[in-house]
Order: structure tokens, then sequence, then C-alpha cells
């Protein structure tokens, strides 16, 4: 039973500390649609997905006025595509980038992924095909989010795909460049991707998920960082002990509205997602939350074991609420998407080897870096090598999302509105490492991946 007390400290968390439902996901696998006729496969996966999908805004929203928990997106995540369409040409699989595109209008839902190749260990024809198709097919519609899953630990880097994921994220920018690049904000490069991510841009629907499943991600980086700043001057034990207890009040809030949509659906719930997500508006940013425990900015000594605190006590938190935690859990540091990240990052305290310190010990890496139009393919995939490898060596995950701004170089400002926000772009490391990048072929696997 709720008391009036936990009722009262819920509300002030929503109206107050920016407390809300980052998103209502709803997995739906295509296989059944799978055909190397492109005209076809379209056709079945826009009928899939509305038909599957159909209920979903609306129950979202009725969920929203009955328990008055704001729910940011509704969104979709299908089977990798690249899985589904045999043999396609790039352009047949832009036409079923077309149709997921029509189907997310009509849905009136905010966005949908799936669009996605899994090539940690090689490619298959199609998936290559998919990969090659990606700046076009974002570059053509507004809510399709494209991600190509690179490395695993199991495997190691696949350094073909990496070299060809520079070449996506380069043309997606030119052929973007109008809106500052930003079909690159909706393509991610994985290593180890989860199977049942329900954030953007890198949620599928996974080989081993139900036909239908409702995955939740919930939010709540200005609910920590305000329990942090009450907590005053207390040691690194308490500190944990309060984050664990607020992580915990948020999680059950996003079990709460998984069950309710499952019921209403009449379909699985999935996991809870209980990553910290922040976005642009003041006082919803976990840089905030880090500086709240005593640095003076994010980025200053210090920030990388602020971060190992809080993305630890989060998740011990998180699992104590629900038993099903998943997709990703933790903190995310994107730039563009954080207050306090952005204001770093201008002021020069927060650099792109700063951030790839941190991701080792947080939720997903290199997420949402805005960095100069002119930066050489090689540099963009020796970033995402980089990254990979600590997902690869560590066992967790990691990602990149960095926009390469068409025309701009760094200092200057990349406005990309919404939930996206602004970033000012950021230097990257002058010094070539194309002859490493060309080398090509398989970084091999780490000796602990050998576990079975």
């Amino acid at each position: 039973m709720l008391e009036t007390g936990d009722i009262l400290e819920t509300i002030n968390m929503i109206r107050g500390e920016n407390l809300d439902i980052r998103t209502v996901t709803m997995g739906v696998s295509l296989f059944d649609c799978a055909s190397g006729d492109p005209d076809v496969l379209a056709a079945r996966v826009y009928d899939k997905v509305t038909r599957s999908a159909e209920k979903l805004v609306p129950v979202a929203e009725g969920i929203e006025k009955k328990y008055g928990i704001p729910i940011v997106n509704k969104r979709v995540s299908v089977t990798p595509v690249s899985l589904i369409g045999g043999g396609l040409s790039p352009e047949g699989f832009v036409k079923t980038a077309r149709s997921l595109d029509r189907a997310a209008a009509d849905l009136g839902i905010n966005f949908i992924g799936g669009y996605t190749a899994l090539v940690q260990k090689g490619m298959t024809k199609g998936a290559e095909n998919l990969i090659v198709s990606i700046p076009e097919a974002l570059s053509e519609t507004s809510f399709v989010c494209s991600s190509v899953n690179a490395a695993s630990t199991k495997a190691g880097i696949n350094m073909d795909a990496v070299k060809l994921c520079g070449d996506v994220i380069s043309k997606t920018a030119y052929l973007t460049r109008e809106n500052d690049s930003i079909g690159c904000a909706k393509f991610v490069v994985f290593a180890n991707a989860p199977e049942d991510n329900p954030f953007m841009a890198g949620a599928f629907h996974g080989a081993g998920e139900p036909e239908t499943v409702i995955n939740v991600g919930v939010s709540g980086p200005g609910v920590v960082a305000a329990a942090v700043k009450r907590a005053g001057n207390c040691p690194f034990n308490e500190l944990a002990e309060l984050i664990k207890k607020t992580a915990f009040k948020i999680t059950r809030m996003g079990q709460l509205v998984a069950r309710e949509a499952s019921d209403q659906l009449g379909i699985p719930f999935g996991i809870v997602d209980l990553s910290l997500a922040p976005t642009p508006a003041i006082g919803d940013s976990v840089a905030h939350i880090l500086e709240n425990m005593g640095l003076g900015s994010v980025g200053a000594p210090g920030t990388t074991a602020a971060l190992a605190l809080l993305n630890d006590a989060v998740k011990k938190g998180g699992v104590m609420a629900s038993g099903s935690v998943g997709g990703l859990s933790g903190s995310f540091i994107p730039v563009s998407e954080d207050a306090g990240m952005i204001e770093a990052a201008g002021r020069g305290f927060l650099t792109l080897e700063k951030l790839e310190a941190m991701t080792a010990v947080c939720s997903v890496g290199l997420d949402m870096i805005a960095i100069p139009g002119d930066t050489p393919v090689s540099s963009i995939c020796g970033i995402i090598a980089d990254e990979l490898s600590i997902g690869v060596a560590n066992t967790k995950t990691t990602a990149v999302r960095v926009i390469p701004v068409f025309g701009k170089k760094a200092g200057e400002t990349a406005e990309f509105g919404g939930l996206l926000g602004y970033a000012p772009i950021m230097p990257v490391n002058g010094c070539s490492c194309e002859d490493f990048i060309s080398r090509g072929g398989r970084i091999p696997a780490p000796i602990h991946s050998l576990r079975n």
C-alpha cells in the first residue's frame, strides 16, 4: 500500500524535479514479413507494424491521465531489418525504411528503431547493403533510427564494419547538412548491443524476444541531483545509499507504467530500463548530479570516480525495485542532451578524451557529440574503434553517436532542437590514424571471452 508521504513525494518529483517516463517502447517481430522482393517486404512491414502498435499511443496517453505521470515518448522497435531483407540491394532496403517511416507517422509515435545490422563477426551481403543504404534512408525519413552492432566480447571488433560506419556517418552528415547534420543523431554504432533496449537510436527487437513486448525507459536525473544536493557533505557510502533509495523509487514508477501498458495492450511486459536519461532542461542533468557531489565542473579530476559511484548505485537501487531490469540501465552522458554537459564542454572542461574515460563506467558511450565537419573519416573510425574496445574489454555495452557538423568548426554551436538539444562542436585530435584503420579485418576477442 502507498502511504500519503510516498504519493506526495512522487508528485513533487514530477512537478519540481523533471521526473518522467522517458519512453514506452513496443517491440515488434518482423520475421514473418521476410521477403527478397522489396515491394512485398515494404508492404508487409507497414501492415505488421501498424496492426501491432495501433493502440500504443492511446494506451500510453490514457496511463498518463490516469496516474498523472508524463510519458515523453511512445516508440516502436522492430527486428533488425537486415535479417528480413535477404539479399536486397541498398535501394530495396531504403523502400523498407520509407515504409517504417510511414507507419510511424500514421501511428503518431516519436521514433521507430531497428533499421539495424548485426555484424560483429562478419557481414552478409544483405547486412552490408543495409549499412550502405543508411545515409539515404536517414536523410529521406523523419522517424527511422538506425544502428550497427560492430563488436562484441565474444567476437571482437569487426574493423571492416567500423570502416563502413565511418563512411555512413560522413555521408549522412553531408546529406542532412541543411539541418546541422542531424541525420547522424539517428545512427549509433554498438559493441554488445542489448536486444531489449527501449532508447533510441539503438533500439531494436532482438531475435530472442517474443512476438510483441513492452519495454519502458524511466528517467530521473533531476530527482537524483536534488537528493544529492539535499544530502550535503556526507561520506560517499552514505551518498551511495541515498542514490540507491532514490533509484528504487524511480524504478517502481516505471514498473507500474510497464505493467499497466502490458495489461491494457494484452502483450508481455519485457523490461524496465532504469537509465538516467537527461534533457537540455535546467535541473534535468546527469552532469549536475556529479557536480552536486563536489566537482567544480563535470570533466574535473574525480569525474570518472563520481560517475562510477552513481552508475553502480542506480543499478543496485533499480534491481531491488524490479525483477525485470534490462536494456542499458545506468547513467547516460549525451553532450547535447544534458545542460551541464553542454556548459562544461563549452568551457573546455569536458573533452572528447575525458568523455571516453567516463564511458568505461557508465551505461553507453560517446553520445550526441558534435565534432568538426571536416573531421577525416579515418578519425571517426578511430573514435568508434576506441569506444568499442572499451565495451569488448569490459564486457559491457558501449556505443558511438557522433555528429560531424558539415561546414562548422570547433568552438561553433550545432542546433538540433527538442530533446536532442544543442552542442558546442568539440575538437578532435588532429593526428592521423588512417594507416591503422586501413588494415581492416577483425580485432580478435579478448581472452576472457572464453568463459564457457
